[in-house]
């Protein structure tokens, strides 16, 4: 064998080695498997990644929704000031939720979490309707909370998972302002009407948290970022403000995965 020959078995042996090298780092997509580069702020695919419905424009200032809303206008008892939703809810969408909520797969927390960060500056930065939404003294985040039942039979809260993920990028302490008082069917097989009369008197304030918010209170203006998963009617939402408002002076506004 030449020398030429020799040199180049051993280039190729030192790429493929170094091939193999940077292919065992990379990370599979979190959502489908499939190989990920590593170079999209998720850890998703190409594929994944351009196939999300971010929601980049509202047409509902009170609660994000991206076309018409029916619901705020004919609602007249809000108690949130607003709500923001990071995307909408299509076909895909309700696969990873699915996966994540239904069927086990927790991982992909570490996608719909950071998904939140998108819907947080849009409260931040995107139209108020009006309102004063600039920075107030103090910024908590919460979460809806589940029945014993149900946290029993999922084995975690998504909504405090995402809320976790999302106060870890932005620095914000996370409480668990809301205790659920009694457990409720799944409200996305109901209509807005029964949403309503099931969710009443549902909520209460957890006194260790609510007596942390109340003394950030007295020194100036507060909001809350209640965070769920997705945004339906805004009936879960507006219930847990309720149950806040009525007892704490500040700002609840919604975060939402899905819209």
């Amino acid at each position: 064998m030449s020398w030429t020959e020799q040199v180049g078995r051993w280039m190729r042996r030192l790429l493929s080695g170094a091939e193999s090298l940077l292919a065992s780092k990379m990370e599979p997509c979190v959502a489908c498997g499939a190989a990920n580069d590593g170079t999209r702020k998720l850890p998703v695919c190409r594929r994944c990644w351009e196939a999300i419905p971010w929601i980049y424009e509202v047409c509902c200032s009170k609660c994000g929704r991206y076309e018409a809303c029916p619901d705020c206008v004919r609602r007249t008892d809000t108690y949130y000031d607003q709500n923001r939703s990071a995307v909408r809810y299509d076909e895909r969408m309700k696969e990873w939720l699915g996966q994540y909520k239904y069927r086990g797969q927790e991982s992909l927390r570490s996608v719909l979490g950071p998904m939140l960060l998108h819907a947080y500056h849009l409260h931040r930065h995107g139209p108020s309707g009006g309102a004063d939404f600039g920075k107030p003294a103090s910024e908590f985040i919460s979460y809806v909370p589940l029945s014993e039942q149900r946290y029993g039979e999922r084995g975690f809260n998504q909504a405090e998972q995402l809320a976790s993920e999302l106060g870890r990028l932005t620095g914000l302490p996370v409480l668990p302002l809301l205790l659920r008082t009694r457990h409720t069917d799944k409200q996305s097989f109901k209509g807005r009407m029964e949403r309503l009369d099931d969710l009443q008197g549902v909520f209460a304030l957890e006194p260790g948290a609510a007596s942390q918010v109340a003394a950030a209170c007295k020194q100036g203006r507060v909001r809350v970022y209640l965070i769920d998963d997705v945004y339906t009617t805004g009936s879960t939402l507006n219930e847990c403000s309720r149950a806040i408002k009525t007892v704490l002076p500040l700002e609840v506004c919604g975060i939402s995965w899905a819209r």
